[in-house]
């Protein structure tokens, strides 16, 4: 008899056996039945958790727990390498509810339209954000705002950001984002073969890498300001990396450990705060050259109160804008660029697409407008199919204020009885596995952007429900959206925490694709496994894309 290994680290009884006659062997009687105890402590532990579960009836109204070895730990390490499958694998045993462990917290899935429906469209006085998320937010955002603030306030808080998304802003920020990607490309060491005048010169560049960079100059350059464009080859880059730090699967489960990397976390969030509240005085002393940024917008909204936004405010939702898009974008990105150097005959129509919409008589290319890039149909289907394969993030919690039901349609065991979540449980939605659930979408783990041009498709009627469901708006705080609950495909979230950036991740997307195919050409024998041990999820090294130049001769 042996048990399951959790990294090799849990011994069979026979190994077990032999430690403890090894012991008895060479100490004396006191010090043998000392040690005897401790070695044996972990395996009477493991023991009397599997009696547990075998031989105590659960209690039937609450969902079904699954099945662990460890307590404590529970399922962690299974969700950990790989949440989907985790999640497919349950709902085999156990149906689309199901409760288990994840480091002494007790989370309950739900799965599917309905499950994400329940979660993502519940009450937050009852399924609360702020409760899950604060603890890993609030020292890298900062104080009162996001998840620091109430509910309400911090939807008053999205409201203004939102203020900052216009369409006029959008106009300006194609150009700048394009400026900054063919910058890149022409001086950074990342693309050494693209400056090269040899058009059959092949190169390589790590593709999250060069995204993450990409990324955060974009941003910076249209979100964020000149200010902070002008530092990113100084002190804010260091900055940057130390607060980044402090966002990982560690920093959200253990809050307070007495580690270096928390340390840098917090002195890198106090030195960038006071590096926007500079800019912020600044501005407010009559010192504001920027045009089209965030700052800009914030430092003219009010909430419901008439009172005005505090510096450290604005300073702390500029840090939360640059952490959180940051990431997600980037990801999207490199998965992007990946499936299409894995798909060469994609990538070369995704070329001809500029060609046809953008082409010159001298053969060149002219600059995009916001307009001109939202009407490209395959940049589209290129992005939606990719979100649907890699949403940045696979898993949504909520911390469960008081007791609440499970609705009968999702969840009931029979036609009288109806699970219960207990008050202080974590309730959890996967929009990841709606999106690749065998059961709604054809080849489903197939990366397929023409999937999208069928308008009476999945695809088609999926996204028609997250933009729009049944034209049904719902003001939240800031400004009327879809819900996007019911649908299988949330890439974005859904319900009252959706992300309202959505638009403006398109925008920098779609320019930065377009802006890279048309300047070279991309190869990969295969696209990456997931990497789902950080926070966002990225493509397993290695991730190296071939890339040369386009002949435009």
């Amino acid at each position: 008899m042996s048990f399951t290994t959790l990294n090799g680290s849990i011994p069979t009884l026979d190994a077990w056996a032999g430690y403890v006659s090894h012991a008895q062997a060479h100490l004396p009687h006191s010090s043998r039945l000392l040690l005897l105890a401790l070695l044996n402590t972990p395996l009477i532990v493991i023991i009397l958790n599997v009696l547990r579960q075998l031989i105590i009836p659960r209690n039937p109204s609450e969902p079904p727990v699954v099945f662990h070895w460890l307590p404590f730990v529970g399922s962690a390490v299974s969700y950990g390498n790989d949440p989907l499958n985790f999640f497919f694998s349950c709902r085999e045993k156990y149906g689309d509810v199901f409760t288990f462990i994840l480091f002494g917290r007790r989370v309950t899935v739900a799965l599917g339209a309905k499950g994400n429906n329940f979660i993502l469209g519940g009450k937050s006085t009852v399924l609360n954000a702020e409760d899950a998320y604060t603890h890993l937010t609030t020292p890298i955002f900062g104080k009162d705002v996001v998840y620091d603030v109430p509910n309400d306030v911090f939807m008053e808080q999205k409201k203004f950001v939102k203020f900052g998304l216009s369409t006029e802003n959008f106009r300006a920020y194609v150009g700048m984002i394009e400026e900054e990607v063919e910058d890149f490309m022409t001086h950074d060491p990342t693309f050494k073969a693209f400056q090269s005048n040899d058009v059959t010169e092949w190169g390589t560049f790590d593709v999250s890498n060069a995204l993450a960079e990409i990324t955060i100059l974009t941003a910076s350059r249209t979100l964020q300001g000149k200010e902070v464009r002008s530092n990113l080859d100084k002190s804010f880059s260091g900055l940057y990396n130390d607060l980044d730090g402090g966002f990982t699967p560690v920093n959200f489960l253990f809050p307070n450990l007495p580690l270096e990397s928390y340390r840098r976390r917090d002195r890198a969030h106090k030195k960038m705060s006071a590096f926007f509240v500079d800019i912020i005085k600044k501005r407010r002393a009559g010192n504001d050259e920027a045009e089209h940024d965030i700052i800009a917008s914030l430092l003219q909204q009010r909430y419901r109160s008439g009172n005005a936004l505090k510096d450290h405010e604005i300073a702390h939702i500029m840090i939360a804008l640059l952490m959180a898009g940051q990431h997600t974008s980037s990801s999207s990105g490199s998965w992007s660029l990946l499936h299409l150097a894995a798909n060469p005959d994609v990538a070369e129509a995704l070329y001809q697409e500029q060609v046809k919409y953008f082409g010159t008589p001298d053969g060149k290319l002219r600059s995009m407008t916001y307009e001109e890039l939202r009407s490209l149909p395959l940049m589209d289907s290129v992005i939606r199919e990719t979100l649907r394969l890699h949403p940045p993030i696979h898993s949504i919690m909520r911390h469960v204020r008081a007791d609440v039901p499970i609705p009968a349609t999702l969840s009931a065991p029979s036609k009288d009885q109806i699970y219960v979540i207990p008050k202080g449980h974590y309730v959890m939605a996967s929009p990841a596995v709606s999106q690749v659930d065998p059961r709604i979408w054809k080849e489903a783990r197939e990366w397929d952007p023409y999937r999208w041009n069928d308008p009476e498709g999945v695809a088609a009627q999926a996204f028609k429900t997250y933009v729009d469901e049944g034209g049904e708006k719902i003001d939240y705080g800031f400004g009327a959206v879809s819900k996007g609950t019911e649908s299988p495909y949330q890439p974005f979230g859904a319900g009252k925490h959706r992300c309202i950036g959505e638009q403006f991740a398109y925008l920098q997307l779609g320019t930065i694709l377009s802006t890279i195919i048309r300047r070279v050409e991309l190869r990969i024998d295969r696209v990456p496994e997931h990497n789902y041990h950080t926070m966002i999820t990225m493509p397993k090294t290695p991730r190296s894309i071939h890339y040369r130049r386009r002949n435009f001769d």
